[in-house]
């Protein structure tokens, strides 16, 4: 499998080592703000629930964690990108019709946890004041829609300053997990025999009522997907490495907390937090304030992956088209400013609903291993097509189908509890996804393609037909044909019908979003020399279609090699060497109302239609300069009603 072109996957360095720390970590990271505080809930504190627990919560991170996603996910490498959308681009060349359901179905949670994340992050670590005196009576749910609405108001400037200090914040917290869980592990080193497996199935089986505290413990795990999404950030190696040391403080932050646990044997929490209660009464201030920029660092790192996440879906044809700015020139970094907004109302609705990170802990989880199912469920077909063992393929399968299989049954438990507000959430966001994905099938099912040999005259004798005016020097279409003998009817209609449109030089450009990440090529076929011209372009799905700057790079190479005179054909300005005008045409479809569809297509296209006039028209989405682009709208009609049974009188 073939690397990124910038080598991140097979460098490892500090500094790369230090972004990983800031880019990978946030979610996963601050977990044991809230998962063990989870697992005892409002229930009397018992010694061996908290051992059985602590072992669940270790080899959950083991198994899931780290063998799945570390160790084997991270294999699926798309020339360097990871991610659900990236792992799909990566397997669907082999034509199998029911991947789309995965890739779509986890895009969707992976995007709902990205509404919950924030707010339950947050929330834990300024709930912490209230273990101050004086801070005991604050609110904390205007302090928490403050910290988001500024985390969210910044995206718009970019995070290149701040991004510099994720890194060593991230450092820093995740020194501080460690310090302060040895300091609470050496109390009661006992607890290290959590470690065995033994108490966790213990629990499982001998607790009455124990399985439901899968729900709890799943939490240590819900930041597993950024390991996977982020890898083009950070490279596979860095983020192997780097997990062996932030497992290993979480792992002993989340002892220190079981040490304090058991210490407390037959006691409610009474709002206490495991967390902060394990901190010296000196340094809580400061583990607060560590925690609060542990939990905005984490958030940042979601919010930046939800855009990533929403740009390939636009490149594969499963989210409308969104406005992209590109705040800073640092790589990879670019602001989505519907998803933003949305992501942000959506935040402020659950700290809002919810009110504290209790309640949000009760509903947190229940999309994001559905999420983790869908991943699976790509990454064992991937593995069946990279040829490995099938007595591995099936040992991974089942072991993947009980575990993950387990936590989805314990998390339903969620669903009443406030679960059922991310699910219609993701499923919100699937609708939009399948039925923008399902309309683009139905209409190319129905373009009309014609041979463009059967017109190559036509063109040919229009470009010098002196008694039609000319409409432009260089008049360039954007067409949907993938095969350069093909053109659209509608196209041929526009130049030929509409109003006759007289160019000097045709131009006909294609765009074909590659399985690759990051993909720049392009084609030149001269169809009819020095009138006819298509440039097919190659881009991978994480490179916005700047359509305008490349088709200007395409011309100028051609200017270079004397394939192509752009000089103005007028000869005023011929000899003035004054370059020719180039006219875009964008053609853009309605739905006529002469179709009768079945109700289900028609109910897709419909959809499809008012999504599209929410969205970024076909020009922009193309990066096209709006001064030189003329936009032609024409019916589209699938399915034509039965033939009219009318009749002349007299």
């Amino acid at each position: 499998m073939g690397n990124h072109q910038n080598g991140h996957s097979s460098k490892i360095t500090i500094a790369g080592l230090l972004l990983t720390l800031g880019i990978i970590y946030g979610d996963i990271g601050t977990s044991p703000l809230y998962v063990m505080k989870a697992i005892v809930g409002d229930k009397p504190i018992n010694a061996n629930v908290i051992i059985g627990g602590m072992s669940l919560v270790f080899w959950t991170l083991t198994l899931q964690t780290t063998i799945k996603y570390v160790i084997f996910t991270l294999k699926a490498d798309n020339k360097g990108e990871g991610g659900i959308f990236s792992l799909f681009a990566l397997i669907k060349k082999a034509k199998r019709k029911w991947l789309i359901f995965p890739a779509i179905i986890g895009g969707c949670c992976i995007l709902g946890e990205g509404i919950i994340t924030p707010p339950i992050s947050v929330a834990s670590a300024i709930e912490g004041l209230k273990l101050i005196p004086r801070f005991s009576d604050i609110p904390t749910i205007p302090i928490v829609i403050a910290i988001i609405t500024g985390l969210f108001f910044i995206q718009q400037f970019g995070t290149k300053f701040i991004g510099r200090f994720f890194g060593p914040v991230m450092l820093i917290w995740f020194i501080t997990l460690g310090t302060m869980g040895l300091i609470g592990l050496s109390n009661d080193f006992t607890v290290l025999k959590s470690l065995n497996p033994y108490y966790g199935i213990n629990l499982l089986i001998n607790h009455p009522g124990a399985f439901w505290l899968l729900g709890a413990v799943f939490l240590c795990t819900t930041g597993a997907e950024a390991l996977y999404s982020d890898m083009g950030h950070c490279g596979r190696r860095n983020i192997r490495i780097s997990w062996i040391f932030v497992k290993s403080m979480l792992v002993l932050n989340y002892m220190g907390q079981t040490a304090w646990l058991v210490s407390m044997d037959g006691k409610t929490l009474s709002g206490a937090n495991p967390f902060y209660s394990i901190m010296p009464a000196w340094f809580l201030p400061f583990g607060i304030g560590i925690a609060t920029i542990a939990t905005v660092v984490a958030s940042q790192a979601l919010i930046s992956g939800s855009f990533t996440l929403i740009n390939e879906a636009m490149r594969l044809n499963f989210w409308p088209k969104a406005k992209i700015k590109y705040p800073t020139d640092l790589k990879g970094q670019m602001y989505i400013p519907s998803i933003n907004w949305m992501l942000y109302f959506g935040c402020v609705g659950i700290v809002l609903f919810f009110k504290e990170s209790k309640n949000m802990e009760a509903a947190y989880g229940l999309t994001i291993i559905l999420g983790m199912i869908m991943s699976s469920r790509l990454l064992a077909f991937f593995m069946r097509l990279k040829k490995f063992p099938h007595w591995f393929l099936n040992i991974f399968a089942v072991t993947y189908i009980i575990i993950e299989g387990a936590f989805l049954v314990a998390n339903l438990e969620k669903f009443p509890k406030g679960g059922y507000i991310t699910l219609i959430i993701a499923l919100f966001l699937a609708c939009i996804m399948a039925s923008w994905y399902i309309a683009k099938l139905i209409r190319q099912r129905y373009v009309d393609l014609v041979p463009l040999d059967n017109y190559k005259q036509m063109l040919v004798d229009l470009s010098t037909d002196n008694s039609i005016q000319k409409y432009a020097t260089h008049l360039v279409y954007m067409t949907s044909a993938n095969n350069p003998s093909m053109i659209e009817s509608k196209i041929i209609y526009s130049i030929l019908q509409k109003r006759p449109k007289k160019a000097d030089i045709y131009w006909f450009v294609h765009v074909d979003v590659m399985d690759e990440p990051y993909r720049m090529e392009y084609k030149v076929t001269q169809i009819a020399n020095e009138d006819i011209i298509r440039v097919d372009f190659r881009i991978g799905f994480r490179i916005a279609p700047r359509i305008n700057l490349m088709f200007r790079k395409v011309v100028a190479d051609m200017v270079k090699n004397k394939e192509v005179d752009i000089t103005s054909r007028y000869e005023s300005l011929n000899k003035n060497n004054v370059i020719g005008d180039f006219k875009f045409v964008v053609l853009e479809k309605f739905l006529s109302y002469e179709n009768d569809l079945p109700f289900f297509e028609k109910l897709i296209l419909n959809t499809y239609f008012i999504l599209k006039r929410l969205s970024l028209s076909e020009a922009k989405a193309f990066g096209l300069d709006s001064s030189s682009v003329k936009i032609e709208k024409f019916p589209m009609v699938i399915s034509p009603p039965k033939e009219l049974n009318l009749k002349r009188i007299e």
